[in-house]
C-alpha cells in the first residue's frame, strides 16, 4: 500500500465539496489532469474508488462518504500541530510528575499548584506524597520530574541533581491542648516540657529535620525522651492530638487543625527548616522549567 499524504486528502475534500473536477481544479489553482491523477493515486493507495464518475456527474461512493469526515478531521489535526509543538516547547503543554513531603502540603505547595494550574491549564500534573529519601531514589531512576523535599542532598546525588530552596521557616511546638505548661505563655520554653515524650521524624527519613529538632533541645541543655516516630506530618499531629506526646513542627503545619492540638512558638532561638525543589540536571523538559521559574519568582 502506498503512503497517503495530506495533499491528497485536501484534493479529495475539495472535489467532494465541489462535486466537479473542473471547479475543484480551479479552486486549487491547478489544471484538471494532475488533480484527477492525484485522486486516482489516492484511490489506488486505499484500494477503493472514492468517486462514481460519469460524463455528466460526479458523486461519492460509500467509501468516499466514509472517508470524507475522517479526512477533514485529519487535516484539522494537522493544522493544529504547529500550535501544539509551540505550546509544548514553551512548557504550556505536557506532563509534570511531582513528589512532595507532607510538610509542603501545608505551606508552599497548594498556592504553587494553584498558580501553575491557572497559567498552564493544559499541563497534566501527577502528584505523589513521598518522603525525601524516596524522592531521591525516584529522581535517580527518572520516575519523577521534580521533588519537593527537605535538604540536604546526599553528596552522591549532587552531581546528578540540582536544588532550589523555596521556603525556610522556624520550628514551633505542637502540644496536647490544655497542658499546664502552656497556660498564659506566648512562647513556651522547652524546659517546661522536658517530662513529655517527643514525637519525631525518623532520622533515616529526614536527617536535617530530625537534627534540627534535637538541636532545639540541646540548645536548652535537654535530652528529649523520644516516645514515637512517624514519617507523615499528619500522623505526628494526630499522635499529639491523642495525648501521646509533643512535637516540634515547621510553622506552616499550624495550618493543620486537629481537635486537641495547640500550637505555640518556642522560647529562644530555633533553627530554620528548609524545603526545596530537586530535579535532574539532564532534564530539560520545558514544562519542568516553567514550574521551576514560577517557584523562583515566589522566593
Amino acid at each position: 500500500m502506498n503512503n497517503i499524504d495530506l495533499r491528497q486528502l485536501r484534493y479529495f475534500i475539495t472535489v467532494a465539496e465541489e462535486m466537479h473536477f473542473g471547479r475543484a481544479a480551479a479552486r486549487l489553482h491547478m489544471t484538471q489532469p494532475p488533480l484527477s491523477q492525484t485522486i486516482q493515486q489516492l484511490e489506488a493507495a486505499l484500494g477503493a474508488a472514492l468517486f462514481a464518475r460519469t460524463q455528466r456527474s460526479v458523486s461519492l461512493t460509500p467509501a468516499g462518504e466514509a472517508l470524507l469526515p475522517e479526512a477533514r478531521r485529519l487535516l484539522q489535526q494537522a493544522a493544529a500541530l504547529p500550535a501544539i509543538a509551540q505550546r509544548a516547547a514553551t512548557g504550556e503543554l505536557g506532563r509534570l510528575s511531582l513528589s512532595f513531603v507532607s510538610i509542603a502540603d501545608y505551606s508552599i505547595l497548594p498556592p504553587a499548584l494553584r498558580e501553575f494550574r491557572e497559567r498552564y491549564p493544559q499541563v497534566q500534573l501527577e502528584l505523589r506524597e513521598a518522603t525525601s529519601d524516596v524522592q531521591l531514589e525516584d529522581l535517580a531512576r527518572g520516575r519523577i520530574d521534580v521533588g519537593m523535599l527537605i535538604p540536604p542532598l546526599p553528596d552522591k546525588a549532587k552531581a546528578e541533581l540540582q536544588y532550589l530552596p523555596v521556603l525556610s521557616e522556624p520550628l514551633i511546638l505542637a502540644a496536647p491542648k490544655g497542658m499546664k505548661a502552656l497556660r498564659g505563655k506566648t512562647a513556651v520554653p522547652l524546659k517546661a516540657l522536658n517530662d513529655q515524650p517527643l514525637i519525631i521524624f525518623p532520622r533515616r527519613i529526614a536527617p536535617a529535620f530530625h537534627d534540627a529538632i534535637l538541636a532545639c533541645f540541646h540548645e536548652a541543655g535537654l535530652t528529649p525522651r523520644i516516645g514515637q516516630e512517624a514519617i507523615q506530618m499528619q500522623t505526628i499531629v494526630g499522635l499529639v492530638s491523642a495525648g501521646m506526646g509533643i512535637a516540634l513542627v515547621p510553622q506552616s503545619v499550624s495550618n493543620l487543625k486537629r481537635p486537641g492540638v495547640e500550637y505555640k512558638p518556642i522560647a529562644g532561638k530555633t533553627p530554620l527548616v528548609e524545603t526545596g525543589l530537586a530535579w535532574r540536571r539532564d532534564n530539560q523538559a520545558p514544562v519542568l522549567h516553567a514550574f521551576l521559574n514560577l517557584l523562583r519568582k515566589k522566593k
